[in-house]
């Protein structure tokens, strides 16, 4: 839908989007992970700490099929449409739109007239997906200033390549997938970019058939996960070159590139190391002209007795961090890094990218801590997906990852929850002790917030 000025959630830069009102609800992807014939549903949770429902959900929208595993999603246009390269300031941050990691489904969903209880617009289905782009398992929604951009995990058999599609800000029809040579580039996991820069960067995970009935042990040990990240001419749709961390480091997953948009670096996370089990954050930059990346944070795992492990993990005697998800404040002053194996979630000042600082650090559940939360008793899963306000306050986490690798890392049987967590302007963090939702046997996975946050929008004009 389009008006006559621009979305007031559209911000010239990142200091804008820091100013700009706190959210009052966020959006939430809720999975039923049993084969039972119930719906993923996405909740509407009250963030707004003034109100009587504060720390709830409010609502709730259940989606017409099962079996869909609702994964990532993300707002059909941001404030990457004032860009003047190819402006489209008159579209809204309306629409949500959701990837199904299962069915290959995407769910265009409606926030207006009533944010409090949205509506489902339109549905994409897998054999359209296919046939258009020739991809599947739809995974991350960015809102570009041309068209909204969507990657999947591989093709409809379960093999590779996987890669990025776009669909139009209006109309959200399927335009076709968006390389023009795709290179050396087969594994697809996050993808981003340097809009001022003509730049895109892809990371890797795996395909599907490599990663939907969880870890494959034997492709693990072999280092068929990814490990690289790719390097895109963005304007062109072409293959640059390959930035390659070594074959030990598996499954290069979130990419968080620095907001500021005469900035050239960015942040990857990576799961694990084949070497000792620990988890790592790289630093993409410029160096001389030329691309380059380099190790700037390493999480060791912890020691562990086997008879506290699952059975993947036994026969190491240790629990590792599992890097799961990372996000940047609006500022790029603070990184926030989620250790789903070991329950901890950490905090860093990135002020200087090449020499982080951990500055905090709080646990929430964990494989063999299962650390509390001040209003419950021992928890399960681990701070996952994380969200982080527009201002850098307030920090939004949940626990479930992946529903095959859930089972795998806590065969027990993962209860959901949400948590808040508080950060302060000048370092560290603290749980907030009103705010613990509860989903029971289903899972929460990313949550959006009303407005934007810090891994929704994309800018080109500096502060």
């Amino acid at each position: 839908m389009t008006t006559w000025t621009p979305d007031p959630t559209f911000y010239t830069s990142p200091k804008k989007a820091m100013d700009a009102p706190q959210e009052e609800i966020a959006y939430v992807a809720i999975v039923n992970p049993k084969d039972d014939g119930r719906p993923d549903a996405i909740g509407v949770m009250d963030v707004n700490p003034d109100s009587s429902s504060f720390g709830k959900v409010i609502s709730r929208l259940e989606l017409p099929h099962s079996g869909d595993e609702l994964h990532h999603f993300g707002w059909n246009a941001c404030s990457a449409s004032l860009c003047p390269n190819m402006p489209h300031p008159h579209v809204e941050r309306r629409y949500l739109l959701f990837g199904a990691l299962r069915s290959s489904r995407i769910y265009i969903v409606d926030t207006q007239p009533d944010p409090l209880n949205p509506t489902i617009a339109k549905v994409i289905e897998a054999e359209e997906l296919a046939e258009k782009t020739g991809y599947s398992r739809p995974h991350t929604v960015h809102c570009g200033p041309d068209a909204i951009y969507m990657n999947a995990l591989g093709a409809p058999d379960g093999g590779g390549p996987g890669g990025v599609f776009m669909l139009d800000h209006d109309t959200f029809d399927v335009k076709g997938a968006w390389e023009s040579d795709r290179g050396s580039q087969v594994l697809s996991y996050d993808f981003w970019w340097h809009l001022n820069h003509d730049t895109m960067i892809t990371s890797e995970w795996g395909t599907p058939s490599m990663v939907e009935n969880g870890v494959q042990p034997d492709l693990l040990l072999n280092s068929e996960y990814g490990h690289k990240l790719h390097v895109w001419d963005l304007r062109e749709r072409k293959h640059l070159e390959e930035l390659d961390m070594g074959s030990e480091n598996q499954m290069a997953l979130e990419l968080r590139p620095a907001h500021d948009p005469r900035k050239t670096y960015g942040f990857v996370g990576v799961v694990t190391s084949l070497k000792d089990l620990s988890g790592s954050i790289w630093l993409w930059h410029r160096d001389n002209g030329k691309w380059a990346i380099k190790k700037v944070i390493e999480i060791p795992a912890e020691p562990a007795d086997a008879d506290q492990l699952p059975p993947l993990l036994q026969g190491f005697g240790a629990v590792p961090p599992v890097i799961t998800d990372i996000n940047l404040s609006l500022d790029d002053k603070f990184l926030y890094v989620s250790c789903w194996g070991t329950g901890e979630f950490k905090q860093y000042d990135v002020s200087d990218p090449f020499n982080p600082k951990e500055t905090g650090s709080v646990h929430l559940g964990g494989i063999v801590r299962k650390a509390g939360h001040p209003s419950n008793g021992n928890l399960n899963g681990g701070p996952q997906m994380v969200e982080v306000s527009r201002d850098g306050r307030r920090i939004y986490v949940t626990n479930s990852l992946y529903v095959a690798w859930d089972e795998q890392f806590y065969p027990e049987g993962i209860r959901g929850w949400a948590a808040k967590i508080n950060a302060s302007p000048e370092g560290g963090m603290s749980l907030d002790e009103d705010f613990f939702v509860e989903f029971g046997d289903e899972r929460p996975h990313q949550i959006r917030l009303q407005g934007g946050d810090s891994s929704s929008d994309s800018f080109c004009y500096p502060d």
